[in-house]
């Protein structure tokens, strides 16, 4: 192992990267998965979540020339990174790394597109930024092997700060000391605790925002000079020593790093729910089309052992979840849902569909277990078992799930999503421009994107 200091290490990284020195494959996942995530920022927007956050934040200040998602508001930039955090992890629908198990675009994204407007950057400049800042993200998430999650914190909360600050490093085009500093800042401020866990809270959808604020502070105060620890991942009490009961594979930060990119195993979902719950969803709407009206005795759902605390614990509030959040993290409800109803989508998780009698009914029938063949956490698999009246057993077993691995979503099935949640929220004329652009990004500069972003007043 190097004796260069990760932060170090990823801050020569992150200063030398040039999107030419990035192999296309990984370049044209980067501009898809941009496009989901601004699809899905865009459909925020007709959630209550999505209007009370950007109310909230607009009253903090009287306004900047940065723009928000679907939004007519124009805010200081920080501001901007903030509500474009929020809006973008809000409905829990955005990628996944699964052996990170984070979220990387909305670690990075919300970052390059506010700093990128304020600075007048190209579409170049913001792929390679956000690059860098992604799989910095992921180098962290794969070093703790899900730790985070163990110890009640949301990984993406988390390591958003330090992917935020190397984001905002890039486009500022600080040296390698300043983003070294800047990552050292943030480890004291990076947290996201999960107790929204217990209530379906809004806090979650908080975190990579709060994170890209962050991020870009730290950028800005290294730039002028300010000293952070050079060691702030595997220091005495920094980020690992304070986080985690398990040691941290050190090593994950940079190993093959600027060879060896992650970002390129990102997973799309497929559904707007937990992505831990992929699996058995997968398996559920597989089984419903077995199922012809029998009726149901009971159901075994099978996860992977370390995410039932998170999906399927306690059992009781599982069961009956009061608002789309909680349903979110209910592996007993998604199965039920999916088992009847053959699907799930984000009408799913309207509230007539939560109060949907017979999925509720079902779901208290779906015992959550551990998954003997588990691909975890290579992949989110999952099986379900059912059980009929009649006292025939049906089952199927998920290994990859749908939009992982060889699954993985099309470009066509990604543009499919993004138009599917644009036209949400803008007319399907303006989602079309955006999407044109967004595939076509090195060469439209990130004023224009965020231009064809807004909404009118």
């Amino acid at each position: 192992m190097s004796d260069t200091p990760s932060a170090r290490a990823i801050a020569r990284f992150a200063n030398g990267v040039r999107l030419t020195d990035v192999p296309t494959p990984v370049v044209r996942r980067a501009k898809l998965h941009i496009l989901d995530a601004l699809g899905l920022g865009l459909a925020s927007n007709t959630y209550e979540y999505g209007h009370r956050s950007v109310e909230g934040i607009a009253a903090m200040g009287p306004g900047g020339a940065c723009s928000v998602i679907g939004r007519p508001e124009r805010v200081e930039m920080r501001d901007a990174a903030l509500a474009n955090g929020i809006l973008i992890h809000g409905l829990d629908f955005d990628d996944t790394h699964l052996g990170s198990i984070i979220h990387p675009t909305c670690t990075a994204l919300p970052a390059a597109l506010a700093l990128g407007e304020a600075l007048c950057v190209s579409g170049t400049a913001l792929l390679e930024a956000f690059l860098v800042g992604a799989e910095t993200g992921i180098r962290i998430g794969g070093a703790v092997k899900g730790g985070f999650h163990h110890v009640g914190y949301h990984a993406t909360g988390v390591v958003s700060h330090f992917a935020s600050a190397v984001t905002a490093g890039k486009l500022l085009g600080l040296d390698e000391d300043q983003i070294t500093s800047a990552q050292g800042i943030t480890g004291s401020t990076a947290s996201g605790v999960q107790v929204f866990l217990e209530e379906g809270a809004w806090t979650k959808r908080f975190h990579p925002g709060w994170g890209a604020v962050a991020g870009i502070t730290a950028a800005y105060l290294a730039r002028a000079g300010f000293k952070g620890p050079s060691r702030p991942y595997e220091g005495k009490f920094g980020l690992f020593d304070t986080h985690l009961h398990d040691a941290a594979d050190v090593g994950e930060l940079t190993d093959g790093l600027g060879g060896d990119w992650r970002f390129g195993d990102t997973a799309l979902k497929p559904y707007p729910v937990c992505h831990f719950v992929h699996g058995c969803a997968d398996a559920a709407i597989e089984l419903h089309h077995e199922l012809a009206g029998a009726r149901i005795a009971s159901v075994k759902a099978y996860l992977a052992q370390p995410t039932l605390h998170i999906i399927a614990e306690p059992a009781e509030a599982k069961e009956r979840p009061t608002n789309d959040y909680e349903a979110k993290f209910s592996a007993q409800f998604v199965t039920a849902y999916c088992l009847l109803r053959g699907r799930f989508g984000l009408p799913d998780l309207l509230p007539e569909a939560l109060a949907d009698a017979e999925v509720l009914a079902l779901s208290q029938k779906v015992t959550c277990l551990e998954d003997p063949d588990t691909a975890f956490p290579t992949y989110f698999s999952g099986g379900v078992e059912v059980t009929l009246e009649d006292g025939r057993v049906i089952k199927r077993h998920i290994r990859v799930n749908s939009g992982a691995g060889d699954r993985a979503m099309t470009p066509e099935a990604v543009t499919d999503k993004f138009m599917a949640s644009a036209s949400l929220a803008i007319p399907i004329a303006q989602a079309e421009r955006i999407r044109d652009a967004v595939l076509s990004l090195e060469d439209v500069p990130v004023t224009e994107l965020m231009a064809l972003l807004r909404k009118d007043g």
